[in-house]
């Protein structure tokens, strides 16, 4: 059997009705992702490598089941996990790490999020449209590489102010994790607490416990970069 395949199932999940089929290749991205979460609330550069995981593989699903919009996001976050190694591994001259954990400051912050909420704003009255434009780039991009792939059917968005929140507050918290800002914590929080209540009201339980737990290691990772940062600043002011 080909494990890339969603087809391949590893396991009948008795959750919901009729229960849900997890395949190897989802369960493999999804160990990635929880791995990749973990690590990078330690402060660990390898979460890169399995975010790296993580993005492809899901990639791969989203191709499978027709989501194409979802399938260029994937792509997004593969290039921001690429610049997120780069940048936690650079060093000083003095073979210190060159990004400390530390707070925005103050007109950041107000810019980050005056732009989350326009962009919100926009994405939810947009939302059809701009997942149709996407999708269609995929397909054309996809069809010129040669693959054999149509436009699939699609159906307006069931949940548009929140699935644009969940997507701008992505993107905005994966931007401020390469930076190592303590804010992507809060705001991953917030984006698995709406992905559990959204899954669950979808009836795909599986995921919905999935995001819980996100959500746990999240705010374990606010925790631990407060912590950081509070100390960042306190060596900072005894120096």
């Amino acid at each position: 059997m080909d494990i890339f395949s969603t087809q391949n199932i590893l396991v009948h999940i008795p959750l919901g009705a009729g229960g849900y089929d997890l395949s190897w290749i989802e369960a493999f991205g999804t160990l990635a992702g929880l791995l990749c979460i973990w690590l990078a609330s330690q402060e660990k550069i390898s979460n890169y490598l399995f975010g790296l995981i993580n993005v492809t593989l899901f990639a791969v699903i989203f191709f499978q089941i027709q989501l194409y919009a979802s399938l260029l996001l994937q792509l997004f976050f593969f290039v921001a996990n690429l610049y997120g190694w780069y940048a936690w591994s650079r060093q000083t001259s003095d073979h210190e790490r060159a990004l400390k954990i530390r707070w925005l400051s103050p007109p950041k912050a107000l810019a980050w999020g005056a732009a989350c909420v326009i962009a919100i704003a926009l994405m939810t009255r947009y939302i059809d449209m701009v997942f149709g434009f996407l999708t269609r780039s995929a397909v054309q991009i996809m069809q010129g590489i040669g693959l054999q792939v149509s436009m699939p059917q699609l159906q307006p968005d069931a949940f548009p102010f929140w699935d644009s929140c969940m997507m701008v507050l992505s993107v905005v918290a994966m931007i401020l994790m390469t930076r190592k800002y303590v804010e992507n914590w809060l705001l991953w929080v917030v984006i698995n607490v709406i992905s559990v209540m959204i899954f669950a009201r979808q009836g795909v339980y599986a995921m919905s416990l999935e995001y819980a737990i996100l959500t746990l290691i999240a705010l374990n990772g606010s925790r631990l970069w407060i912590q950081s940062a509070r100390e960042q600043g306190s060596r900072a002011l005894a120096g």
